[in-house]
C-alpha cells in the first residue's frame, strides 16, 4: 500500500447494461483515473433474479458497456472494476459477466490477468454458521433456521472492500465480483491506495450510481477524487452539472437515514458533511467519519413461490368505479366458487388485484381514499404451484371481472376493456426474498473465494 494525496476514479453509469455516452468515457480518461469501474447490480428489482438466475440487463447491452470499459482501462493500464456483478451477484450472474469479458478478449485479441470474487454460499456453510451463533436476522426478518435454507434458490453474501483489495494486490487488471456492498469496489481502491475509510467508502456512495448525483440526471459518467478528508465529485458529460443541492439530495438514495451508512466493518456517518461547490460543475464533500464496528456481511436469499399468470384490463365504468371495492370482493367471491368446481381449492392458490388510479402504487398506505380519475387498471394476479393452476384460476378470475353484475349496471357486455389478446399473461414464475440476515465472519475474505486466470 502506498499512501497518496488523492486517488482518482471514473464510474461508467449506475448499473452495468444501462448505458453511457462514449464521449463520457472519453472525456473521463482525459482526466486520468487510476481505476473504471461500476456497480453490477441490487436487490433493488426484486427478488426474481437472486432466485433465477437471470440477469438484470441484456447481455447485449452489458457487453457493449464492457467492451468500451474494457478497451479503456487496458489502454490506460489501470484496473477495470465490478461488484455484483449480473445483477444479483450469485454465481450464475457472475458466470455469465465473466463470459462476456472472456468474449471479449477472444474477439478483440485482449490479454490481461482476471480476479473473479465469488460471492454465493453454500447451504452447508450457512447451517454450519447458523448452528454456531454467527447469523442475526436484519431488521424486522424472522430467525434464520435449516428449513428456509434448504428452500433458497441461491444464497448470497454481500462483501465488503477487502476481498478487491487482495485480488488488486494479486495483480488483478480486471475484478469482477459477486454480490457486494455498492460502494465496496471504490473504497476498497481508495483505501488500498492509503486514503482513509470515511472519504472512500462516501466516495462509493456516489460512484455505485454514476452520474445521477448530477444535473440533469441520466446515465452517464461521475468523476471523483478522494482526499484525505474530502471527496469532490464532477460528471464529465458537459451537459451535466454535480451541485451542492444536487449531491445533498443524493445522499437520500436508498437509505432510510440521510446521514448514518451501515458498511462491513464500520458506521460512514455523514450528519456533519458540508457541500461546497468548486465549480459551476463539481462539489467538494468534506466532515464524513467513519466509526469501525464489529464485522458483519449481509446475507440475501430468495426461494421459489409458485407460477404466475396476470390479465390487464380497464374500466371507465362511473356506476363500477363508483361501487369498486364491492365489485371487486364480487369478482374474488365468483372466482373461488368457479374455481371449486373444477376442484381447485382457495388455499391452493392466492388472488391479489392491483388498481391503478386507485392505490396500485401504495396499496393499504395510499392516504387518497377518494377515486379521482374518471378511469381505472385493474392488473390480476394469480400465483399457484403450478402454471396450469395458476392460469386455471386467472382466466376465471379475467371472466368474473367481464361479467359479473352489480347495482344499478348499464353496461349489458363486458365490464372492462382488454389491451391485448390473449388477454391471459404467463410471466416468469415468482421468487421472494426470504433470507435478509448478518453473519458475523472469521475475516473479511473466507466467505469470498478468488480464482485467477489468465485471459
Amino acid at each position: 500500500m502506498i499512501a497518496t494525496a488523492e486517488f482518482r476514479l471514473l464510474s461508467t453509469s449506475g448499473l452495468l447494461g444501462y448505458g453511457f455516452p462514449e464521449a463520457s468515457l472519453a472525456a473521463g480518461i482525459a482526466r486520468n483515473p487510476q481505476m473504471i469501474g461500476v456497480d453490477g447490480g441490487s436487490t433493488d428489482p426484486g427478488p426474481y433474479y437472486l432466485g433465477s438466475g437471470k440477469t438484470v440487463n441484456s447481455s447485449r447491452a452489458m457487453k457493449r458497456d464492457l467492451q468500451l470499459m474494457l478497451g479503456a482501462a487496458l489502454a490506460a493500464k489501470i484496473p477495470l472494476v465490478i461488484g455484483s456483478c449480473g445483477g444479483a451477484g450469485s454465481n450464475p450472474h457472475l458466470d455469465i459477466v465473466a463470459g462476456l469479458v472472456r468474449e471479449i478478449a477472444r474477439e478483440r485479441g485482449l490479454h490481461f490477468r482476471l480476479a473473479v470474487i465469488r460471492a454465493e454460499q453454500d447451504k452447508a456453510s450457512v447451517k454450519r454458521r447458523l448452528a454456531e451463533g454467527a447469523i442475526a436476522p436484519l431488521r424486522v426478518s424472522p430467525q434464520l433456521d435449516d428449513a428456509t435454507i434448504d428452500r433458497a434458490a441461491h444464497i448470497t453474501a454481500m462483501m465488503g472492500p477487502e476481498p478487491y483489495m487482495r485480488a488488486l494486490d494479486a495483480g488483478a487488471q480486471v475484478v469482477l465480483a459477486g454480490r457486494s456492498s455498492d460502494p465496496a469496489s471504490w473504497a476498497a481502491c481508495a483505501m488500498r491506495a492509503g486514503l482513509p475509510p470515511a472519504p472512500s467508502w462516501y466516495a462509493g456512495k456516489f460512484l455505485e450510481c454514476g452520474a445521477t448525483a448530477a444535473v440533469p440526471k441520466g446515465h452517464d459518467c461521475l468523476f471523483t477524487a478522494v482526499g484525505e478528508d474530502h471527496v469532490v465529485v464532477e460528471a464529465t458529460n458537459p451537459i451535466r452539472r454535480c451541485t451542492p443541492s444536487s449531491c445533498a439530495n443524493h445522499s437520500l438514495h436508498e437509505n432510510a437515514s440521510p446521514n448514518i451508512f451501515v458498511e462491513p466493518g464500520g458506521i460512514l456517518d455523514a450528519t456533519d458533511v458540508r457541500f461546497e461547490a468548486v465549480s459551476d460543475r463539481a462539489v467538494k464533500i468534506s466532515g464524513m467519519q467513519w466509526k469501525p464496528m464489529p464485522y458483519t456481511n449481509k446475507l440475501e436469499g430468495a426461494e421459489f413461490v409458485g407460477y404466475r399468470a396476470i390479465t390487464i384490463c380497464g374500466t371507465r365504468d362511473p356506476l363500477l368505479i363508483a361501487r369498486l371495492d364491492d365489485f371487486l370482493e364480487s369478482v374474488r367471491e365468483a372466482t373461488v366458487f368457479k374455481a371449486s368446481g373444477i376442484e381447485i381449492a382457495p388455499d391452493e392458490y392466492t388472488l391479489l388485484f392491483r388498481v391503478y388510479g386507485k392505490n396500485g402504487v401504495m396499496g393499504a398506505r395510499e392516504p387518497v381514499r377518494e377515486i379521482r380519475s374518471h378511469e381505472l387498471g385493474i392488473l390480476a394476479e394469480v400465483v399457484a404451484p403450478t402454471q396450469e393452476i395458476a392460469s386455471a384460476v386467472l382466466a376465471l378470475a379475467r371472466v368474473s371481472l367481464l361479467h359479473t353484475d352489480f347495482e344499478g349496471r348499464l353496461c349489458r357486455e363486458g365490464n372492462m376493456a382488454f389491451p391485448y389478446s390473449p388477454s391471459d399473461i404467463v410471466t416468469e414464475p415468482a421468487y421472494r426474498f426470504s433470507i435478509f440476515h448478518v453473519v458475523t465472519p472469521k475475516d473479511p475474505y473466507e466467505m469470498f473465494p478468488i480464482e485467477y486466470e489468465a485471459v
